[in-house]
């Protein structure tokens, strides 16, 4: 590594939010394998410190807002916080749709936040290999709490189970098929329910609905009802999300979560590392003779597959 890549990453580790935003671009924009193995031999023994907390929830349901008040009761503690928020993807360019600034305006000027925004790239449960090296790398930043906003796709938003220690799933009154959402799993990874824009009509109806089919659980899932705009319901928000992570703590949990995202980020850099390498075998000499054969019914898909696994 650089003299200059390390100077960069010694300055991210002690809060220089420029060179942190560079150490992010590098892990986004997935520079070459040696040099994100570099990059996380001097970040990864700084992680392991950081809150991370996931918001996710259908789209429209409010999910920015709310983290935008989060961020202020965590910052009156004197906290750092950090916001990734997960867009979907630019079908282009990869990259995130919306810009870092669009959202949350109002902690622009605070050296105490950082958001970013970042794009899913075509990762169907809506995070990309990406999100969890961000975490890490903001986790080494020293950043107390990170909050992960989801880019809201429904129910194959899960991936965030594996990533986040708290799991807040985000409804609102005039999602309709919020419930039948739940049942295809965003209801088993949920931590806490927050029924938003609780000053429309249907709240009361949706928190019935959500109670009545809560499995009993050691830890007993609240459902909140905020109103983000208004600030209705964050500080009881907020309570329950200290709480959480107590009993995360006094439970033995957040060593079993920390030891899942670990299992991931090595099955995820295994994934890519494998889907470079056959696309790579694919344009070579080798490969285009096999993908002749197969054009020329001579050989079938598995067959290929087989022979570039060996490869």
């Amino acid at each position: 590594m650089k003299k200059t890549d390390e100077h960069i990453i010694t300055k991210a580790l002690q809060g220089d939010l420029l060179s942190l935003a560079r150490i992010l671009s590098k892990v986004e924009n997935r520079c070459s394998e040696l040099k994100l193995n570099k990059l996380m031999s001097k970040i990864y023994p700084h992680t392991g410190k950081a809150r991370v907390i996931g918001i996710t929830g259908p789209p429209g349901a409010g999910k920015s807002t709310l983290i935008d008040r989060l961020v202020f009761h965590y910052r009156k503690l004197g906290k750092k916080v950090a916001v990734v928020a997960v867009d979907p993807s630019s079908p282009y360019t990869g990259g995130a749709v919306l810009g870092d600034r669009i959202r949350m305006q109002a902690h622009a000027s605070d050296s105490g936040v950082f958001i970013r925004s970042l794009g899913t790239r075509g990762k169907r449960g809506g995070l990309s290999h990406a999100t969890q090296e961000l975490v890490m790398v903001l986790d080494a930043a020293s950043f107390d709490v990170i909050l992960v906003e989801t880019a809201g796709v429904g129910q194959t938003e899960l991936d965030i189970a594996k990533l986040a220690q708290t799991v807040v799933v985000v409804l609102v009154p005039e999602s309709g098929d919020s419930i039948q959402v739940m049942k295809a799993g965003l209801m088993e990874i949920a931590d806490l329910f927050v029924i938003n824009k609780c000053d429309h009509n249907g709240a009361d109806l949706l928190e019935r609905e959500i109670l009545s089919i809560i499995e009993k659980k050691l830890w007993s899932t609240p459902v909140l009802k905020t109103a983000a705009t208004g600030d209705i319901g964050i500080v009881e928000l907020f309570r329950e999300l200290e709480n959480h992570g107590k009993y995360l703590m006094a439970s033995g949990k957040l060593e079993e979560k920390r030891l899942e995202f670990l299992k991931t980020e090595i099955q995820d850099i295994l994934t890519e590392q494998l889907s470079l390498r056959i696309k790579k075998t694919l344009l070579s000499s080798r490969g285009k003779k096999l993908l002749s054969k197969l054009m020329h019914y001579t050989i079938n898909p598995y067959k290929v597959a087989a022979k570039i696994f060996k490869i």
